[in-house]
């Protein structure tokens, strides 16, 4: 027989996913999915007919309430802001983690998501993400369907010229990153600027804690002059590990045996085009040990 607690934990990595989805950062998630736990420990497994739908409006609206919030305090943050890496395990996922993985959560992706409103996220999330149709949209976020339709066209139109325009397979992704590897570690300007897009850009995030880049890099030439000059520096201090990190891989760097940042980039015609930088040491939550 199928407990609640057992309903609840088949739809937590979904209820995570959206929760994650809409705030970028890994603590607010779980906190509001634990919240939704409650609620559904409470009374929720006794009201619900549908037990998705219920926990899906719980979350959503949590988030709403939490984004709403969280955008203030983003507006009042030091220097860039970028999403919370999420560091994935690479043995087989289960079913439930698969289907989360079927849907981008990418840097660029949740970059691209900042441009929407919290119920235009919301609702672009459900119907374009997990599949939601438009009544039950509107149930979840206390919309009308006909106001849901609006704000997905509205959503849309916002996020057509930032949605990711390329799809790179696994093996371009680690041999780029391994390449890029090698020659920040040879400190040489021009063989980092080879691996760049003309147009490249750097943003870094250390959020007044860490120190980093305060304004966006643009072009190859700069960043190129930037990472070698990081190599310069701190040299063999520097290690770097590429490792499974919101869908793709990334870098995770430690200095001196200590994490210091996770970097993860995006990938054009073969090249390197944006790099991001979390050094803030709040969203470095992996308890991973260097290699």
């Amino acid at each position: 027989m199928t407990t609640p607690t057992d309903t609840f934990n088949a739809l937590r990595p979904r209820l995570f996913g959206i929760a994650y989805r809409m705030l970028g950062i890994r603590a607010d998630a779980e906190d509001i999915v634990q919240e939704a736990w409650l609620r559904w420990h409470a009374t929720g497994h006794e009201e619900a007919r549908i037990p998705e739908a219920w926990l899906t409006t719980v979350v959503t609206r949590l988030a709403i309430d939490r984004l709403r919030s969280a955008r203030t305090e983003r507006e009042h943050y030091f220097g860039p802001w970028l999403p919370e890496p999420l560091l994935e395990d690479e043995s087989t996922p289960s079913p439930e983690q698969a289907l989360e993985e079927a849907g981008d959560i990418s840097t660029a992706f949740l970059l691209m998501l900042e441009r929407l409103g919290p119920e235009e996220r919301a609702v672009f999330l459900l119907h374009q993400v997990f599949d939601f149709d438009y009544p039950e949209v509107a149930a979840m976020v206390g919309k009308t369907e006909a106001a849901c339709r609006k704000i997905m066209q509205r959503a849309r139109e916002r996020v057509r010229e930032g949605r990711p325009r390329f799809s790179v397979n696994r093996e371009l992704h680690i041999e780029l990153l391994g390449r890029f590897i090698q020659a920040s570690r040879s400190g040489d300007r021009a063989a980092v600027r080879s691996l760049l897009t003309e147009d490249a850009t750097y943003t870094g995030d250390g959020g007044g804690k860490a120190k980093t880049t305060v304004k966006v890099v643009y072009g190859a030439e700069r960043i190129g002059r930037l990472i070698a000059g990081l190599q310069r520096k701190y040299g063999d201090a520097m290690q770097h590990e590429i490792v499974r990190v919101n869908g793709g891989y990334g870098l995770l760097t430690w200095r001196l045996g200590v994490q210091d940042s996770i970097t993860t980039i995006d990938i054009e015609d073969g090249k390197i085009s944006a790099m991001y930088v979390v050094r803030n040491p709040d969203k470095l939550t992996t308890l991973r040990q260097p290699v």
